[in-house]
């Protein structure tokens, strides 16, 4: 291969993205905040991933099912309690939750301490979804559980009917 070769295919790649220990979009939603670690415009919208520091007792979403997207959780420090239909989970630092679309799932930390967590979402479209909840926020209007209904409806998210 000539020199002129190997600096087009490098050239052609696609550009890496770096985000340090500072950095990153933060999205503050009660007593959750989130840093938005890549929200999918480095991956072709294929993968977002974002850190979560969740409050002692925070509760999490109501209970809900994805139609289009994987959601990954990696426990960092703390507990996390997962509730998957039924069925409670408590997670402690060093588990990892996969919900593939279609399980109902929500996520508490009931704990006196707080949990931080890794979370992905395959394809990124759901990162959108926090920003459209950091909105009500901002605007001092209450989350209500409606509210919480219509932001999920627009990312092919729906309440898990009949549970927690």
């Amino acid at each position: 291969m000539t020199e002129e070769a190997k600096t087009s295919e490098t050239q052609a790649g696609p550009a890496v993205s770096v985000v340090g220990p500072g950095d990153g979009e933060t999205i503050v939603l009660g007593t959750t905040r989130m840093r938005v670690l890549e929200d999918g415009s480095h991956t072709g919208h294929r993968l977002a991933i974002a850190e979560s520091v969740l409050a002692p007792h925070t509760q999490g979403p109501p209970q809900h099912r994805h139609a289009l997207h994987d959601e990954g959780f990696y426990v960092l420090s703390g507990t996390v309690r997962f509730t998957v239909g039924d069925e409670d989970y408590d997670a402690a630092a060093g588990t990892l939750v996969m919900v593939p679309p279609g399980t109902p799932h929500t996520f508490a930390n009931p704990t006196d301490r707080p949990a931080v967590m890794l979370s992905t979402f395959t394809p990124d479209m759901y990162v959108q979804y926090f920003r459209d909840l950091q909105e009500v926020f901002a605007d001092g209007r209450q989350l209500t559980r409606q509210a919480n209904i219509d932001a999920m409806s627009r990312y092919a998210t729906e309440p898990a009917t009949g549970l927690a």
